[in-house]
């Protein structure tokens, strides 16, 4: 009892230092299990013994998994990308399961073996490639949109598979007899399930949601999933195909959400002990001592993969970028290749230093992949000289649409955020120009003569064609912080005094930001908080002026360059003409402000207020009056427009001699 109770604070302790780590480090907690299992298993400092408890509890996380991609399987999706999903996900499957059977039979090793290889190999990383297409606001690009249907035919790929791997196993008759009576029973066994659980699953869920129980509610899945799994494997398949059969049933009726999220926790505990036992497979010494192969498996597993589909993507008239990005983001083992792999080490048709050799290869190209994604548009500019001239027609017309404009606003992404922007200041016409990277928006918006083109505003030459030099502002309106970042440091070095507001999910990053550059930094999670408070106090009966001011104290609080705004009530009563604004000052080495104090310059009289000093990246609110102004400094001022105009002028060509 004991030594299996520090088994499991061992593991316990371990999952959480190595998922919090590599959460850090933006890599898949997947990886981190994967690092549990080689360093402490029975290969390494063996504080994780091999045993049928364990693996046992491991094939229970591939379950789970299956189950999860069951639940979210759907035919209205997979028919809605049908086309790439089955022309190049069935290519890219079959194509390469047929060249790493081929090299392996040249290597002297069985064909079954090789199959099962292949289609473990084939698999790419769902979780790492979304995650990268999403941090690089790439999941509506053309690439972007190939790789998911690629992965999501993989995904579905995986079925089959897990039908044909034990089939060839079995070794009893001829392999084409043996395959066929495999399918034959799968879909004998599918069939019946699909007819009586059409039928039966929506009414006895709802007979289990009746009892408002939701113990009861977590039982009937757990029963569900495990009971379809045990059906399947008692029909002489695989544990996993039930488990997909009961998500799939699931997924078909309005439980699907509710179920998904009671089964999570079940799935992410498992699946991380299934990675454990894969990791635990591992043999360290072994792979030292095959290093050389295994360098070459990894090197040889990505070029082949990525070359294959990226003659493919050729052959399906992409063009070479787009299908160069598609293949080096698909060009890493995955998720369901372990799944495979350990189906096929179990089964015994995959072991020795070609389990080890494999299994290496595959963790060391998941670790590689986000490095080459990042990469791919350096990778895509060196290899493909169309991509310059895609670069150059992208600068020409953003050149285009941004040559007679000046003095407007450049909104950096055209979300929902950006357009909504776009309408208030078209309502106030106020000329802007909006870059975005997904050129289907661009065209829908284009088509409504909306003033928006394709463009990627972390780039430098995008932004000075969008008249970065001639505008009086800039909106991030995207959630994206390291793109956020990387704008901010370009329009510091090219317009330091140009105004930019930037829009985030919450505080975490607000500090960063400013430090960055932002003159303005919204919080989504705090504007919705203050909607909802408002409401809510005026629900419970708060007179409406104190609910107003208690907003404008907040707000004061929050965002201290907006306080002039909210300073008093006296200030809306004036003509809208008259109402009090801000405006950024550079202070160039020429300028008559420069090396003299606040107080010296004189604002205070012109009903002028020094709201911020922004000074290398260092932004200070309330300045002192007896800060000295230096040159490069921006200043930001409060007042009515008029008295605005005369600071300016004051600061750059006043009088303090006297």
């Amino acid at each position: 009892m004991h030594s299996t109770l520090a088994l499991v604070i061992i593991l316990l302790a371990a999952a959480v230092v190595v998922s919090a780590l590599f959460r850090r480090w933006n890599m898949p907690s997947m990886l981190g299990f994967l690092l549990i299992g080689i360093l402490l298993g029975p290969h390494s400092i063996a504080w994780l013994p091999a045993s049928s408890d364990t693996t046992d509890l491991a094939e229970f996380g591939v379950v789970f998994l299956m189950f999860s991609i069951g639940l979210e399987f759907s035919l209205a999706r997979l028919n809605a990308i049908r086309n790439t999903a089955l022309g190049f996900g069935a290519s890219q499957v079959l194509s390469f399961i047929l060249l790493t059977t081929g090299l392996m039979v040249v290597a002297g090793l069985p064909w079954t073996a090789g199959l099962a290889v292949g289609g473990a190999l084939a698999m790419s990383s769902t979780a790492i490639v979304s995650k990268m297409l999403a941090d690089r606001l790439a999941l509506q690009s053309a690439h972007g949109r190939q790789m998911i249907a690629v992965l999501l035919f993989q995904d579905l790929a995986v079925i089959p598979l897990l039908i044909i791997t034990p089939a060839l196993a079995s070794g009893s008759g001829h392999p084409a007899t043996t395959l066929l009576i495999a399918f034959a029973k799968a879909g004998l066994t599918l069939a019946v399930m699909l007819f009586l659980g059409q039928r039966l699953m929506r009414p006895w869920f709802n007979w289990v949601a009746s009892h408002k129980s939701s113990e009861l509610f977590m039982l009937n899945v757990l029963l569900i999933t495990l009971g379809l799994a045990w059906l399947t494997n008692r029909a002489g398949l695989s544990l996993a195909l039930g488990a997909f059969l009961a998500g799939m049933l699931i997924s078909e009726t309005e439980f699907r959400w509710q179920v998904e999220d009671d089964i999570k926790p079940f799935r992410d505990v498992l699946l991380g002990l299934f990675f454990v036992t894969i990791g635990m497979q591992l043999n360290l010494q072994v792979v030292g001592a095959d290093f050389g192969w295994v360098l070459l498996s990894l090197i040889g597993l990505i070029i082949s993969k990525t070359v294959l589909v990226w003659l493919i993507g050729l052959m399906l008239g992409n063009t070479a970028p787009v299908a160069l990005r598609t293949a080096i983001g698909l060009g890493q083992a995955g998720e369901f290749g372990f799944v495979l792999i350990y189906q096929a080490s179990g089964l015994n048709l995959l072991e020795g230093n070609a389990l080890q050799i494999t299994l290496a290869a595959m963790v060391l190209s998941m670790m590689t992949a986000p490095l080459l994604i990042q990469q791919s548009d350096r990778i895509v500019r060196r290899l493909c000289n169309s991509e310059w001239s895609n670069r150059a027609r992208e600068l020409h017309e953003v050149a285009m649409r941004g040559m007679g404009v000046h003095d407007h606003l450049i909104i950096c992404g055209y979300g929902r955020s950006g357009q909504n922007l776009a309408r208030l200041l078209e309502s106030e016409n106020i000329s802007y120009i909006a870059l975005d990277a997904d050129l289907s928006r661009v065209r829908d918006a284009s088509a409504a003569g909306e003033t928006v083109v394709f463009g990627d505003a972390s780039r430098r030459e995008v932004l000075k064609a969008a008249g970065l030099n001639r505008a009086r502002g800039m909106v991030i309106s995207f959630n994206d912080h390291a793109a956020a970042m990387k704008i901010l440091q370009l329009v510091q070095e090219i317009r330091p005094d140009l105004p930019v507001i930037v829009r985030t999910l919450d505080e975490s990053e607000l500090d960063s930001l400013r430090e960055a550059g932002a003159m303005a930094v919204v919080p989504e999670v705090i504007e919705g908080s203050l909607m909802l408070a408002s409401h809510a106090l005026l629900l419970l009966g708060v007179p409406l002026a104190r609910v107003l001011k208690k907003l404008r104290s907040v707000r004061e609080q929050r965002y201290g360059l907006l306080r002039g705004f909210y300073r008093g009530g006296d200030s809306e009563s004036g003509s809208e003409a008259n109402l009090p604004r801000l405006k950024p000052v550079m202070i160039i080495e020429e300028a008559s402000a420069a090396h003299h104090t606040i107080a010296e310059t004189g604002l205070a009289d012109m009903d002028v207020e020094v709201l911020v000093v922004r000074r290398r990246n260092i932004r200070g609110l309330d300045p002192s009056p007896d800060m000295t102004i230096l040159p490069g400094d921006v200043l930001v001022l409060r007042g009515n427009p008029e008295a605005l105009a005369l600071a300016e002028d004051q600061l750059l060509q006043g009088d303090f001699s006297r």
